[in-house]
């Protein structure tokens, strides 16, 4: 499989092309329009969201709602392209509003500096419309499509937010728990460690700052042998690193412990295994999150994603003007305090579009029938 995504945060549209899903994968469009729907709430976030009613139309590949096994193209509209027409067009702009809409105090924390320089560019927007987490909207239509693809074989995913900006939530939650979190203002389980977190979200806004955050994705139903020990490319939890990395202002990953085994001693680490004639072999606690030797032991997969603070102030940080190259204050762009919650639901998607390619890499099949075949086959 092969996921493409193109659009600007201001242009017409968002696009995704998914290549090679098998034929036959019913598609319920309202379950990817609901984390559509999702990933524009939560507690702190900015007024764009009320400009914007997030919703995915198929284009092409998918007849009566069901995929062809040609490729599956989604678009989500920008409406707010209607107020960007004159700078944005892909024909001739207006060079006033153009230049009304420049952005040149570039932005600590953001891709404006450096993507100037290599792509030898004056203003800032031609990086910014493309680095913008607006770009995320059609990663998680595509990811809602990834999402049911795993159903039909009995994989599930889910999440929660566990931390904001250091008010953190230290329970561990049961998989059946996680989806009261798509219920809450900001995705956390515990109402009280939620209170406490919009308290802090609040504070920041009020001083013109942003948060950032961690959240814990689930995967329940994975069976064992997916990815690979042979090579370094195809071990799952580099594939999953570099997808939940690829995700903007994301600047940690860790698979189940994560940075906690560097701390303690291999016996109080390492999970040891049992085998119950109706369980097969299972480990008795997981540690690992479900992934040893770069593959999946068939227990549940355990990550967690940390969220660097948005660097979009509205109270800029020093910087320098890049055409005149004296020193400003950052340019505020419409921005959330918090996108925490909105992040959960993405690495839900890029986690999604992860396994479906490592499935179809070792199960292959032209229609849903074979897949589903094939995988009840294994172990």
């Amino acid at each position: 499989m092969k996921l493409t995504t193109a659009g600007e945060s201001h242009g017409k549209a968002l696009i995704a092309v998914i290549e090679g899903l098998p034929a036959h994968l019913q598609l319920d469009m309202e379950k990817i329009n609901a984390d559509l729907a999702l990933r524009q709430s939560g507690f702190g976030r900015g007024a764009r969201q009320k400009i914007e009613r997030d919703r995915a139309e198929i284009l092409t590949g998918v007849r009566n709602l069901e995929t062809l096994g040609s490729p599956v193209t989604l678009c989500i509209y920008n409406k707010d392209y209607a107020n960007w027409t004159a700078c944005m067009s892909d024909g001739k702009c207006d060079e006033s509003v153009m230049a009304q809409k420049s952005l040149t105090k570039v932005r600590p924390g953001h891709a404006d500096l450096t993507g100037v320089i290599k792509y030898g560019q004056t203003d800032a927007r031609n990086i910014l419309e493309r680095a913008s987490a607006r770009e995320t909207a059609i990663r998680v239509a595509a990811g809602g499509v990834y999402k049911q693809y795993l159903s039909a074989l009995g994989v599930e995913i889910g999440g929660y937010v566990k931390e904001v900006c250091g008010v953190k939530d230290e329970r561990e939650y049961a998989f059946d728990e996680l989806a009261k979190a798509k219920t809450t203002e900001l995705g956390m389980l515990d109402k009280e460690i939620e209170e406490l977190a919009k308290c802090k979200i609040t504070e920041l806004k009020k001083n013109g700052d942003t948060a950032g955050g961690v959240a814990e994705i689930r995967v329940k139903g994975l069976k064992s042998g997916f990815g690979s020990v042979m090579t370094y490319a195809e071990k799952l939890d580099a594939q999953l690193a570099q997808g939940l990395m690829s995700i903007q202002a994301v600047k940690g990953v860790e698979v189940g412990a994560g940075f906690a085994v560097a701390k303690k001693s291999g016996k109080d680490i390492h999970d040891e295994i049992a085998y119950e004639n109706e369980r097969g072999f299972y480990r008795t606690t997981n540690r690992a999150g479900g992934i040893e030797g770069g593959m999946s032991n068939g227990e549940e997969l355990v990550l967690r994603v940390a969220m660097k603070p948005i660097p979009t102030l509205m109270k800029g940080l020093k910087t320098v003007e890049y055409t005149t190259k004296e020193s400003a204050v950052a340019a505020s762009e419409r921005s959330d305090v918090c996108a925490i919650f909105a992040l959960e639901i993405i690495a839900e998607a890029v986690v999604a579009e992860v396994l479906a390619n490592a499935v179809e890499k070792r199960l292959g099949g032209d229609t849903m029938a074979e897949v589903k075949t094939r995988y009840n086959l294994l172990p």
